[in-house]
């Protein structure tokens, strides 16, 4: 057991919040490089003030302290042995400035979360990485994030207005306040003459002006931000542009104030295939001198990779890619005719260039999401095909434009010369910045000297061609030793002093951008072992996590597949105490608390559903007992469900607090993840589905669909004062002169999904040939489409019938587009709090659902903070901490805005939305029922 000083002990306000199991500290040791190093603790940090304790603490012990917010960096800068502070879980406030033009935010809000709120104003932030799904805003000040368009322009350096910082003495300073200098003089004398000397020796020396002018006219995160020395001569804003790019070396960032920049609404795409690489490299000149917003480059092995994924762009299909190369090309403007005049002259470029294919520019909005979701989930895409324990190592470097065919060209001879086959090239051309990613097992003598060859190798081809050695994915600890080389004996001895001034306890992430050994880059390399092949080829991005519901409760995706290799590595190396330590925690924290909603595989660039891995276990470690209870409720559903509702009923009767004495005595008996525990938002029961007849709808109408209501409708009884889902459905059909057959033995049918999600096999494939052959029946083997009224289980009929062919449609979709256009209805609501499902999302159903919404109310809001509230059928009764983790966001966002109507698509989400918020969510079909009457 891992222990923790008792200075940062005292600082911790709830000591709940320090983690020091060994499954807690696996789960963190990962980030998304090729670095792995386990902390002796973790700490959820509540506020920056905390923070301030913490390093107060760990400065008197000498505990080193690394921050983790998203955990998306490739260098290895956001994991550390030591003190490990999660700073996402406290810090996700984001506030919308002078109607979007600046935007304040803490350090655990992604880039995705904080564009979403400015996008109704119009504008973005100028930095705009590919992991802008997962990566946060703490990693983007200390990356000094750029991307795919704003080049040096609109990095984070360049748009920052102000930090909140929290130095390693504990002091807090607001580098925007009117008095920060002053403030800062008073709290810190030292640092601010420190700072100020060591600005008066660098413009002092004229070969160090010019060095940082030269290599900071490119993107460049290698070393400190020197540039801050040239560029400010006031003590705050200085202080604050040196922490950009550091890599929490030098400080905590608590906040971060940025300027804005307007969305430019007309946009032109192409994907360019070239016959090579070195063609594709040698046009940039040319098309980055039309104004081209974005040039990405693929090389051969990317386009291999895509042509692999469903959904990637047609142009790179088709062909055998062996020596081609691809640039998307983009132009942004402000009208469509300055547009015109743009693609035009990429056109005039491109057309004089030996294309597989004409390059033609589109602003069709479906063609750019597929090149962009291929481009943006490339690195993840390549690496999870690299061969199964193997580790995926990512390098950015940058060359001067004109330098960058050169530059290419002898990245691939070393390659050969090493012997990294299917490497691979890609990046962001426009500005001379490319990313190369390698995949070997680096361990052992051959291979760590093979890799130490390349990378010395690497370095005098960059330096070389005048370039820097890091762009944009941090120094950290991968360029570490090489910081000396790149700027030479004043400059280093510069940063070495700057982080002496600021971290003279050397606490602050040690080991990551300033390391005097020269074989630093050698150690603490990941070396994966193969696990179970629903995960294995995970390349721990973390583009999964924030979708994940259990991530501030337990475990996230990716953590529960880093746990698992954790846990298999330790069985090979004989460590049968971790095993078992690791294994006993896992059942909760990773099997029992996965939602299995199937979310992670919305994010994840290469499709893995960790929700599916937690199913198997779910099934291999199934109670016999339990297993053969739920084989015999599939044979007997329609009694199981009558009896359910009966019950319901009953208990709704009574107060709430002696049916949960009662439930929670069960629980205490038979588990928490056996006996669901009884809450106030639980209805009545529902009523029976047989009493809907054989066709329901209009009278004398051919039907045109089969009806499958969903058995959660008939379990559950519906919202006070409402009618259901189901006969809401009904009446919608009859009003519209739609008619739907009902399939015979109704009460007996279900998708399957309470047995696919506990791992019951036997239960599910009883149920499941139940279904199919009524569906068969019902539909004439297919002619008529199936029609569901719970997106859950609508989800769960297709994945029952995918192999039938019959089509499977939401009874929401389905009213959108057969009900709506021949209804009349009246808006029953001022706003509408709106909540899609997972299901709903992973459906497509969403648009439908916002039309049917829009439909019924004046105006209709979908949270931002809108996620999976993972009731999940019934893990929200066995498990209520789970919902009430996942939507502690939405439903604070949601109280906020005194909606007169909260409506869902489906009966159990509406049930958790309902406990979270204490608000009555009904089906939207039940408010378009009501504004048709």
């Amino acid at each position: 057991m891992s222990t923790v000083a008792p200075e940062i002990t005292m600082a911790v306000g709830d000591v709940s919040r320090i983690r020091t199991r060994a499954i807690d500290r696996v789960a963190y040791a990962n980030d998304a490089s090729h670095y792995l190093l386990t902390p002796d603790a973790v700490v959820i940090a509540a506020d920056a003030q905390e923070v301030g304790a913490i390093l107060r603490g760990a400065t008197a012990s000498g505990t080193p302290v690394t921050f983790r917010s998203g955990g998306t960096s490739l260098s290895g800068q956001s994991s550390g042995a030591g003190l490990l502070v999660d700073v996402r879980q406290g810090f996700g406030r984001i506030d919308v400035l002078d109607g979007g033009r600046r935007v304040r935010s803490q350090p655990g809000a992604t880039v995705r979360q904080v564009n979403a709120r400015l996008l109704r104003h119009g504008h973005r932030l100028g930095p705009d990485p590919a992991s802008e799904a997962a990566c946060t805003i703490g990693g983007v000040v200390a990356n000094n994030s750029s991307g795919m368009a704003c080049g040096t322009v609109e990095n984070a350096y360049r748009t920052l207005e102000g930090l909140v910082l929290v130095l390693a003495s504990g002091t807090v300073v607001d580098t925007a306040a009117p008095d920060a200098d002053r403030l800062l003089q008073e709290r810190e004398p030292a640092l601010v003459e420190g700072l100020m000397r060591l600005r008066s020796r660098v413009v002092a020396d004229a070969a160090s002006v010019a060095l940082i002018e030269r290599q900071f006219t490119m993107k460049n995160t290698m070393g400190y931000a020197l540039n801050a020395f040239l560029d400010f001569d006031t003590p705050a804003a200085l202080l604050a542009h040196l922490v950009v790019g550091s890599e929490g070396t030098l400080a905590f960032v608590a906040e971060a104030t940025f300027r804005t920049v307007p969305i430019r609404p007309a946009i032109a795409t192409t994907l360019a295939v070239f016959p090579t690489l070195d063609a594709a490299t040698r046009s940039l000149p040319a098309l980055v001198a039309t104004g081209a917003a974005t040039l990405e480059l693929m090389d051969a092995t990317s386009l291999r990779v895509g042509q692999r994924l469903a959904g990637t762009p047609a142009a790179i299909h088709g062909f055998d890619a062996t020596t081609q190369a691809a640039l998307l090309v983009e132009y942004h403007a402000d009208d469509v005719d300055a547009l015109g005049e743009l693609a035009a002259r990429g056109a005039a470029v491109l057309a004089a260039e030996d294309l597989r294919a004409p390059a033609v520019f589109s602003s069709d909005p479906a063609q750019r999401t597929a090149a962009w979701t291929f481009r943006k989930g490339l690195y993840a895409s390549v690496a999870g095909a690299r061969p199964s324990g193997t580790t995926a190592l990512l390098e950015d470097v940058v060359v001067p434009v004109e330098r960058l065919a050169d530059t290419c060209g002898g990245l691939q001879e070393l390659f050969a010369r090493y012997g990294y086959a299917d490497s691979v090239i890609f990046g962001h051309a426009k500005d001379g910045n490319i990313h190369f990613m390698l995949t070997d097992r680096f361990e052992g003598a051959e291979a760590l000297g093979r890799f130490e060859g390349f990378t010395d190798a690497m370095v005098d081809l960059v330096l070389d061609a005048g370039g820097n050695l890091k762009a944009e994915h941090g120094t950290g600890r991968a360029m570490a030793p090489y910081v000396h080389r790149q700027y030479g004996d004043e400059l280093y001895e510069v940063m070495v002093e700057l982080k002496r001034l600021l971290d003279p306890g050397g606490i602050l992430n040690p080991g990551v951008i300033i390391d005097d050994d020269p074989g630093a880059h050698l150690r603490n390399l990941k070396t994966p072992v193969t696990i179970e092949p629903e995960a294995d080829r995970c390349v721990e991005c973390g583009y999964c996590e924030p979708v994940c519901p259990s991530r501030s409760l337990t475990l996230t995706p990716r953590q529960r597949i880093v746990v698992r290799r954790a846990s298999t590595a330790a069985r090979e190396r004989g460590d049968g105490a971790l095993v078992a330590e690791l294994e006993k925690d896992y059942d909760y924290d990773g099997v029992q608390t996965c939602a299995v909603d199937g979310m992670c595989q919305t994010a994840c660039p290469v499709l893995i559903n960790t929700g599916a891995l937690m199913k198997r276990f779910r099934r291999e470690e199934a109670n016999p007992v339990l297993a053969a209870g739920w084989s015999a409720a599939a044979t007997g559903w329609g009694a199981v469900t009558r009896a359910g509702s009966a019950a319901l009923s009953v208990a709704s009767a009574l107060p709430t607090p002696a049916v949960r004495t009662v439930t929670d005595a069960a629980r205490a008996v038979l588990g928490t993840d056996t006996v669901p525990r009884y809450s106030a938002e639980l209805p009545g029961g529902g009523p029976s589905r047989r009493s809907l007849g054989s066709v329901v709808g209009a009278a004398d109408v051919e039907p045109s669909a089969v009806f499958l209501p969903a058995c959660v409708g008939s379990m559950f009884g519906p919202a006070a004062d409402g009618v259901g889902a189901t006969e809401a459905f009904v009446r919608l059909l009859a009003r519209a002169g739609v008619a739907a057959i009902v399939p015979d033995g109704i009460d007996a049918l279900c998708c399957g999904t309470p047995w696919s999600s506990k791992g019951y096999a036997k239960g599910q494939a009883t149920m499941s040939a139940r279904v199919r052959a009524a569906v068969r029946e019902a539909t004439r083997d297919g002619a008529l489409p199936v029609v569901c009224d719970a997106s859950s289980c609508t989800e769960g009929f297709a994945a029952t019938l995918r192999d039938e062919g019959v089509r499977v449609v939401d009874a929401v979709a389905f009213a959108a587009s057969a009900l709506l256009p021949v209804l009349t209805p009246s808006p029953v609501a001022d706003v509408l709090a709106l909540h899609p499902t997972c299901s709903s999302t992973q459906q497509g159903i969403d648009p439908a659902l916002r039309t049917v919404g829009a439909a019924v109310a004046r105006e209709v809001r979908v949270p931002d903070a809108w996620g999976c509230c993972a009731y999940a059928g019934d893990r929200g009764m066995l498990h209520p901490e789970l919902t009430a983790a996942a939507t502690v966001a939405e439903a604070a966002e949601v109280a906020g805005w005194r909606a007169d109507a909260h409506a869902s698509c489906n009966r159990t989400c509406e049930l958790g939305m309902s406990r979270a918020t204490g608000e009555a969510y009904e089906h939207v079909l039940e408010l378009l029922e009501r504004a048709t009457r």
